[in-house]
């Protein structure tokens, strides 16, 4: 049986999110939720600042939420979207910059003869 590593385990999940937000409308939402910040927006207002509404900003969430990168809850008769991923955009971050620079140098010095 094959085991995966933990690293393994990170970079199929960083891929996951990173593929969430490979398209500029769901970046667009989410920024626009970072914006907003942990309260929130309603699905009305959400869609007004970021450009993106109806079935397509749906779509868009869904593809966040199972992400995880966004929730949504119900607040009477309105849906509340929110980002609820700042930890897992940071996290994202630090797997890209976990490793900066770990190969410069190293290999040029070694086969520099002169």
């Amino acid at each position: 049986m094959k085991h995966e590593s933990t690293d393994d385990l990170a970079l199929e999940v960083a891929a996951s999110r990173f593929a969430a937000l490979g398209s500029e409308q769901r970046l667009s939402v989410l920024r626009t939720l970072v914006r907003a910040g942990p309260d929130g927006l309603s699905i009305g207002t959400l869609g007004e600042r970021s450009g993106v509404t109806g079935s397509t900003l749906t779509h868009h969430l869904k593809i966040l939420a199972q992400a995880d990168l966004v929730t949504q809850s119900r607040a009477g008769r309105s849906t509340i979207c929110a980002a609820v991923a700042y930890d897992e955009v940071a996290a994202l971050s630090e797997f890209l910059l976990r490793q900066c620079c770990a190969d410069s140098g190293a290999d040029e010095r070694s086969h520099d003869h002169g």
